[in-house]
């Protein structure tokens, strides 16, 4: 029902004209297509198309995300809202995620049945590896008796370059009890490798490509992943 967390598009960009970057308004406007829609190493649908519009100022990010599924229509449609600050290599942030797969209209927000999420999050860069924290806070994350569950996720990631590709090798996991991520104690939930090549079409467009394997280890379940990303600004 997720995404990508690796979401956070880095708003900060070398000025011009001697401006900075962190002065201007900066947007992008772009989507991906995938062969299946596979988030922190669970399985939430098919073949999916997946914008994502995002403005920043000064550090400071507003980005919109969504999924909806192109082969298959009882995968869940999806639009993820993720207020974001950053900092040198530190990230931190908000994301409310919400999905019809209960059937409820977005504008619904009556605990403990409402279909949104919420999640901070925080986020550093180190260079050769980053790692992020993520904890549920607030609407759907319930335990079965019915108290607050706190669902949380841990991931490092490390990304270097070989054989004219870019990759990424990432392990995350689930330290206690999710109903989020149906374990039921410490998982790894998550072990991923994933590849990006940007073929060039014209002196001006490339589309970039990439495949990826999970594994979960926590369900015994193996995916592959292609897709490519269409951008517009």
């Amino acid at each position: 029902m997720k995404v990508k967390i690796a979401l956070i598009v880095a708003m900060l960009l070398a000025g011009t004209m001697g401006v900075r970057a962190q002065d201007q308004v900066e947007a992008h406007l772009g989507a991906d297509i995938v062969s299946n829609y596979i988030w922190r190493g669970q399985d939430f649908g098919h073949v999916s198309l997946q914008p994502e519009l995002s403005v920043g100022w000064k550090g400071l990010s507003l980005a919109v995300w969504g999924s909806v599924g192109l082969s298959d229509k009882d995968d869940a449609r999806e639009v993820d809202l993720t207020l974001s600050y950053e900092t040198g290599g530190l990230s931190f942030g908000i994301v409310d995620y919400w999905d019809d797969g209960d059937g409820k209209p977005y504008f619904y927000y009556r605990k403990p049945d409402t279909s949104h999420s919420f999640e901070g999050f925080i986020h550093y860069d180190f260079g050769p590896v980053s790692a992020s924290w993520q904890t549920y806070f607030a609407g759907s994350d319930y335990q079965t008796d019915g108290k607050r569950a706190y669902s949380s996720y841990f991931e490092l990631a490390a990304p270097f370059r070989l054989a004219s590709c870019d990759w990424n090798a990432a392990a995350g996991l689930v330290p206690w009890k999710s109903g989020m991520y149906d374990v039921s104690g410490f998982s790894v939930t998550n072990l991923s490798l994933r590849a990006t090549k940007a073929i060039k079409i014209t002196q001006s467009f490339e589309l970039p490509l990439f495949g990826q394997i999970v594994a979960n280890p926590a369900s015994r379940h193996l995916y592959f992943v292609f897709g490519f990303t269409l951008t517009a600004i």
